[in-house]
Protein backbone atom coordinates (compact mmCIF):
# COMPACT_ATOMS: atom_id res chain seq x y z
CA UNK A 1 0.00 0.00 0.00
CA UNK A 2 1.29 3.33 -1.01
CA UNK A 3 2.17 5.95 2.12
CA UNK A 4 0.43 9.04 2.26
CA UNK A 5 3.61 10.96 2.21
CA UNK A 6 4.67 9.12 -1.03
CA UNK A 7 1.10 9.75 -2.32
CA UNK A 8 1.58 13.58 -1.81
CA UNK A 9 4.87 13.51 -3.22
CA UNK A 10 3.66 12.24 -6.28
CA UNK A 11 0.88 14.24 -6.37
CA UNK A 12 2.40 17.72 -5.56
CA UNK A 13 5.41 16.60 -7.91
CA UNK A 14 5.44 19.71 -10.02
CA UNK A 15 5.91 21.94 -7.51
CA UNK A 16 8.61 19.90 -6.22
CA UNK A 17 10.13 20.10 -9.46
CA UNK A 18 9.64 23.60 -10.23
CA UNK A 19 11.30 24.45 -6.99
CA UNK A 20 13.97 21.73 -7.36
CA UNK A 21 14.90 23.07 -10.62
CA UNK A 22 15.60 26.76 -9.66
CA UNK A 23 17.62 25.89 -6.48
CA UNK A 24 20.01 23.62 -8.29
CA UNK A 25 20.64 21.12 -5.12
CA UNK A 26 20.29 23.87 -3.29
CA UNK A 27 18.63 20.80 -0.71
CA UNK A 28 21.14 18.26 -1.10
CA UNK A 29 24.48 18.11 0.97
CA UNK A 30 26.64 21.08 0.19
CA UNK A 31 25.92 24.12 2.41
CA UNK A 32 23.87 27.31 1.50
CA UNK A 33 25.07 30.72 0.29
CA UNK A 34 23.36 34.30 -0.76
CA UNK A 35 23.15 32.56 -4.42
CA UNK A 36 21.34 29.32 -3.09
CA UNK A 37 18.83 31.29 -1.49
CA UNK A 38 18.10 33.80 -4.06
CA UNK A 39 17.30 31.22 -5.99
CA UNK A 40 14.98 29.38 -3.37
CA UNK A 41 13.26 32.70 -3.27
CA UNK A 42 12.73 33.07 -6.38
CA UNK A 43 11.56 29.10 -6.98
CA UNK A 44 8.78 30.08 -4.15
CA UNK A 45 7.30 32.74 -5.38
CA UNK A 46 7.10 30.69 -8.96
CA UNK A 47 5.08 28.03 -6.63
CA UNK A 48 2.86 30.90 -5.14
CA UNK A 49 3.65 30.23 -2.06
CA UNK A 50 3.32 34.54 -1.45
CA UNK A 51 5.42 37.56 0.37
CA UNK A 52 4.56 36.25 3.90
CA UNK A 53 5.57 32.53 3.55
CA UNK A 54 8.28 33.18 0.97
CA UNK A 55 9.63 35.86 3.85
CA UNK A 56 9.09 33.51 7.03
CA UNK A 57 10.67 30.47 5.33
CA UNK A 58 13.88 32.97 4.13
CA UNK A 59 13.88 34.66 7.27
CA UNK A 60 13.98 31.55 9.73
CA UNK A 61 16.70 29.75 7.16
CA UNK A 62 19.25 33.08 7.29
CA UNK A 63 18.70 32.90 10.96
CA UNK A 64 19.65 29.71 11.12
CA UNK A 65 22.88 30.02 8.81
CA UNK A 66 24.16 32.80 11.13
CA UNK A 67 24.14 30.81 13.92
CA UNK A 68 25.75 27.89 11.91
CA UNK A 69 28.10 29.16 9.26
CA UNK A 70 28.01 25.91 7.36
CA UNK A 71 24.12 25.17 7.64
CA UNK A 72 23.63 22.65 4.44
CA UNK A 73 20.75 22.07 2.44
CA UNK A 74 19.26 19.28 4.24
CA UNK A 75 18.81 21.05 7.34
CA UNK A 76 17.52 24.52 5.39
CA UNK A 77 14.98 21.84 3.93
CA UNK A 78 13.80 21.20 7.70
CA UNK A 79 13.43 24.43 8.04
CA UNK A 80 11.33 25.39 5.57
CA UNK A 81 8.47 22.49 6.24
CA UNK A 82 8.72 23.40 9.75
CA UNK A 83 7.31 27.04 8.47
CA UNK A 84 4.65 25.59 6.45
CA UNK A 85 3.71 22.92 9.09
CA UNK A 86 3.54 26.18 11.76
CA UNK A 87 1.63 28.28 8.96
CA UNK A 88 -1.00 25.41 8.08
CA UNK A 89 -1.53 24.60 12.17
CA UNK A 90 -5.41 23.84 12.71
CA UNK A 91 -5.90 23.94 8.75
CA UNK A 92 -6.92 20.18 8.53
CA UNK A 93 -11.17 19.75 8.14
CA UNK A 94 -12.68 16.49 8.60
CA UNK A 95 -16.08 14.85 7.34
CA UNK A 96 -17.80 15.42 10.57
CA UNK A 97 -21.29 13.40 10.76
CA UNK A 98 -24.58 15.68 11.76
CA UNK A 99 -26.53 14.56 14.82
CA UNK A 100 -29.25 13.05 12.58
CA UNK A 101 -29.10 11.36 9.15
CA UNK A 102 -28.15 11.75 6.40
CA UNK A 103 -25.67 14.75 6.64
CA UNK A 104 -26.16 16.96 3.62
CA UNK A 105 -22.69 18.16 1.99
CA UNK A 106 -23.15 20.39 -0.70
CA UNK A 107 -20.37 21.59 -3.07
CA UNK A 108 -19.85 24.99 -4.34
CA UNK A 109 -17.70 25.73 -7.20
CA UNK A 110 -17.00 27.78 -10.36
CA UNK A 111 -17.41 26.09 -13.69
CA UNK A 112 -13.81 23.58 -14.50
CA UNK A 113 -13.01 23.38 -10.43
CA UNK A 114 -13.69 19.63 -10.90
CA UNK A 115 -16.62 19.66 -8.99
CA UNK A 116 -18.69 16.64 -10.26
CA UNK A 117 -15.79 14.55 -10.57
CA UNK A 118 -15.00 15.34 -6.84
CA UNK A 119 -18.38 14.91 -5.72
CA UNK A 120 -18.03 11.07 -7.26
CA UNK A 121 -14.19 10.38 -5.77
CA UNK A 122 -15.58 12.16 -2.16
CA UNK A 123 -19.09 9.85 -2.40
CA UNK A 124 -16.87 6.70 -3.05
CA UNK A 125 -14.36 7.59 -0.19
CA UNK A 126 -17.33 8.23 2.50
CA UNK A 127 -18.42 4.77 0.84
CA UNK A 128 -15.14 2.97 1.39
CA UNK A 129 -15.02 4.52 4.72
CA UNK A 130 -17.96 2.13 5.39
CA UNK A 131 -20.42 4.91 4.85
CA UNK A 132 -24.07 4.77 2.35
CA UNK A 133 -23.93 7.57 0.66
CA UNK A 134 -26.34 9.13 -2.30
CA UNK A 135 -25.44 11.79 -4.90
CA UNK A 136 -27.65 14.23 -6.37
CA UNK A 137 -27.55 15.46 -9.87
CA UNK A 138 -28.02 19.26 -8.97
CA UNK A 139 -25.74 20.30 -11.83
CA UNK A 140 -28.65 20.65 -14.48
CA UNK A 141 -27.55 23.30 -16.82
CA UNK A 142 -24.26 22.78 -17.93
CA UNK A 143 -23.81 20.27 -20.93
CA UNK A 144 -23.78 16.59 -19.99
CA UNK A 145 -23.01 17.25 -16.53
CA UNK A 146 -26.01 14.79 -15.40
CA UNK A 147 -24.25 12.35 -17.60
CA UNK A 148 -21.02 13.14 -16.40
CA UNK A 149 -21.94 12.22 -13.24
CA UNK A 150 -24.21 9.12 -13.91
CA UNK A 151 -20.87 7.55 -15.57
CA UNK A 152 -19.27 8.38 -12.54
CA UNK A 153 -21.72 6.44 -10.19
CA UNK A 154 -21.82 3.65 -12.89
CA UNK A 155 -18.17 3.23 -12.40
CA UNK A 156 -18.02 3.76 -8.65
CA UNK A 157 -21.50 1.72 -7.71
CA UNK A 158 -22.89 4.71 -6.26
CA UNK A 159 -26.26 5.41 -5.82
CA UNK A 160 -27.83 8.86 -7.63
CA UNK A 161 -30.70 10.97 -7.88
CA UNK A 162 -31.30 12.85 -11.00
CA UNK A 163 -33.85 14.55 -13.17
CA UNK A 164 -33.42 15.51 -16.85
CA UNK A 165 -31.57 18.67 -17.91
CA UNK A 166 -32.93 22.05 -17.22
CA UNK A 167 -34.70 20.54 -14.11
CA UNK A 168 -34.92 23.23 -10.89
CA UNK A 169 -31.52 22.10 -9.02
CA UNK A 170 -33.74 22.96 -5.64
CA UNK A 171 -36.14 20.38 -6.57
CA UNK A 172 -33.78 17.67 -7.57
CA UNK A 173 -32.03 18.48 -4.15
CA UNK A 174 -34.96 18.17 -1.94
CA UNK A 175 -35.73 14.77 -3.74
CA UNK A 176 -32.34 13.62 -2.69
CA UNK A 177 -32.72 14.34 0.92
CA UNK A 178 -35.75 13.01 0.79
CA UNK A 179 -35.05 9.73 -0.58
CA UNK A 180 -31.40 9.44 1.60
CA UNK A 181 -33.80 9.89 4.56
CA UNK A 182 -36.66 7.31 3.47
CA UNK A 183 -33.49 4.89 2.68
CA UNK A 184 -31.44 5.32 5.45
CA UNK A 185 -28.44 7.14 4.48
CA UNK A 186 -25.52 8.59 5.95
CA UNK A 187 -24.53 10.96 3.41
CA UNK A 188 -26.26 13.54 0.99
CA UNK A 189 -23.87 14.83 -1.31
CA UNK A 190 -25.29 17.60 -3.82
CA UNK A 191 -22.99 18.59 -6.83
CA UNK A 192 -24.45 21.73 -8.18
CA UNK A 193 -24.15 24.14 -11.20
CA UNK A 194 -20.68 25.92 -11.89
CA UNK A 195 -21.24 29.15 -11.31
CA UNK A 196 -19.46 32.36 -11.19
CA UNK A 197 -19.09 34.61 -7.66
CA UNK A 198 -19.86 37.48 -9.38
CA UNK A 199 -23.48 36.39 -10.70
CA UNK A 200 -25.90 37.21 -8.28
CA UNK A 201 -28.72 34.98 -10.23
CA UNK A 202 -26.58 31.80 -9.89
CA UNK A 203 -25.98 32.89 -6.07
CA UNK A 204 -29.34 33.35 -5.86
CA UNK A 205 -29.65 29.53 -6.98
CA UNK A 206 -27.80 27.84 -3.99
CA UNK A 207 -29.81 30.54 -1.31
CA UNK A 208 -32.88 28.49 -2.63
CA UNK A 209 -31.14 24.94 -2.46
CA UNK A 210 -30.18 26.01 0.62
CA UNK A 211 -34.40 26.68 2.08
CA UNK A 212 -35.46 23.69 0.20
CA UNK A 213 -33.63 21.25 1.65
CA UNK A 214 -33.73 22.81 5.65
CA UNK A 215 -37.46 22.36 4.82
CA UNK A 216 -36.64 18.94 5.35
CA UNK A 217 -33.62 18.91 8.15
CA UNK A 218 -33.85 22.66 9.46
CA UNK A 219 -30.09 22.41 10.18
CA UNK A 220 -28.97 20.91 7.18
CA UNK A 221 -27.04 21.55 4.58
CA UNK A 222 -24.79 20.58 7.31
CA UNK A 223 -21.39 21.33 5.48
CA UNK A 224 -20.76 24.31 2.58
CA UNK A 225 -18.08 22.91 0.45
CA UNK A 226 -15.94 25.03 -2.14
CA UNK A 227 -14.13 23.44 -4.67
CA UNK A 228 -10.90 25.15 -6.17
CA UNK A 229 -8.45 24.49 -8.39
CA UNK A 230 -5.30 24.50 -7.17
CA UNK A 231 -3.52 25.95 -10.11
CA UNK A 232 -5.26 29.43 -9.96
CA UNK A 233 -3.36 30.94 -6.90
CA UNK A 234 -4.88 34.51 -5.74
CA UNK A 235 -7.78 33.88 -7.99
CA UNK A 236 -8.58 30.77 -5.66
CA UNK A 237 -8.93 33.29 -2.46
CA UNK A 238 -11.35 35.61 -4.29
CA UNK A 239 -13.38 32.91 -4.83
CA UNK A 240 -13.26 31.50 -2.17
CA UNK A 241 -13.89 35.04 -0.12
CA UNK A 242 -16.92 35.60 -2.09
CA UNK A 243 -18.76 32.23 -1.90
CA UNK A 244 -18.05 31.94 1.81
CA UNK A 245 -19.60 35.93 2.06
CA UNK A 246 -23.03 34.83 -0.01
CA UNK A 247 -23.34 31.26 1.20
CA UNK A 248 -21.18 30.41 4.54
CA UNK A 249 -18.49 28.13 3.35
CA UNK A 250 -17.72 25.87 5.94
CA UNK A 251 -14.75 24.11 4.42
CA UNK A 252 -12.46 23.67 1.24
CA UNK A 253 -11.44 20.91 -1.42
CA UNK A 254 -8.29 21.88 -3.15
CA UNK A 255 -8.33 19.64 -6.69
CA UNK A 256 -5.78 19.56 -9.05
CA UNK A 257 -2.65 19.87 -7.17
CA UNK A 258 -1.15 17.09 -9.14
CA UNK A 259 -1.28 19.18 -12.40
CA UNK A 260 0.24 22.47 -11.54
CA UNK A 261 3.69 23.83 -10.63
CA UNK A 262 1.63 26.60 -7.93
CA UNK A 263 1.14 24.23 -5.31
CA UNK A 264 1.84 26.78 -2.91
CA UNK A 265 -1.48 28.37 -3.17
CA UNK A 266 -2.95 26.34 -1.14
CA UNK A 267 -1.37 28.39 2.34
CA UNK A 268 -2.44 31.85 0.56
CA UNK A 269 -5.97 30.02 0.82
CA UNK A 270 -5.87 29.28 4.26
CA UNK A 271 -3.75 31.82 5.71
CA UNK A 272 -6.39 34.51 4.39
CA UNK A 273 -9.54 32.54 4.83
CA UNK A 274 -9.01 30.46 7.79
CA UNK A 275 -11.08 28.04 6.03
CA UNK A 276 -10.78 24.36 7.11
CA UNK A 277 -8.99 22.17 4.06
CA UNK A 278 -10.87 18.65 3.91
CA UNK A 279 -9.28 17.00 0.38
CA UNK A 280 -7.06 17.73 -1.62
CA UNK A 281 -6.95 16.43 -5.37
CA UNK A 282 -3.49 14.82 -6.23
CA UNK A 283 -4.46 12.62 -9.18
CA UNK A 284 -7.09 11.33 -11.76
CA UNK A 285 -8.13 8.16 -10.13
CA UNK A 286 -10.93 8.13 -7.22
CA UNK A 287 -8.18 7.09 -4.19
CA UNK A 288 -6.09 10.34 -5.50
CA UNK A 289 -8.97 12.35 -3.54
CA UNK A 290 -7.11 12.37 0.21
CA UNK A 291 -7.69 14.30 3.36
CA UNK A 292 -5.33 17.23 3.39
CA UNK A 293 -2.45 16.75 5.56
CA UNK A 294 -0.06 19.75 6.53
CA UNK A 295 2.41 17.33 7.53
CA UNK A 296 2.64 15.47 4.68
CA UNK A 297 2.21 18.54 2.58
CA UNK A 298 5.09 20.66 4.07
CA UNK A 299 7.27 17.39 3.82
CA UNK A 300 6.71 16.48 0.52
CA UNK A 301 7.45 20.36 -0.69
CA UNK A 302 10.55 20.53 0.72
CA UNK A 303 11.66 16.60 0.31
CA UNK A 304 12.39 15.41 3.73
CA UNK A 305 11.11 11.84 5.43
CA UNK A 306 8.82 13.47 8.18
CA UNK A 307 5.41 12.53 7.45
CA UNK A 308 2.27 10.23 8.16
CA UNK A 309 2.62 7.24 7.33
Amino acid sequence: MISLLKKFREGLAKTVSAISSKTHGLFGGRAIDASSLASLEEALYSADFGVETTAEILGEIRAAARREKELGGREAAEIGAEVLRRALAGSEGHATRAATAPTVIVLIGVNGSGKTTTAAKLAWRLKQEGGSVLLAACDTFRAAAIEQLQSWATRLDLELVANKAGADPAAVAFDAVQAGRSRGRDWVIIDTAGRLHTKDNLMAELSKIRRVVAKIDPTAPHHSWLVVDGSLGGNSIEQARAFHKSFGLTGLIVTKLDGTSRGGAIVGIWRELRLPILFVGLGEAPEDLQPFSAENYAAAVFGVERGSP
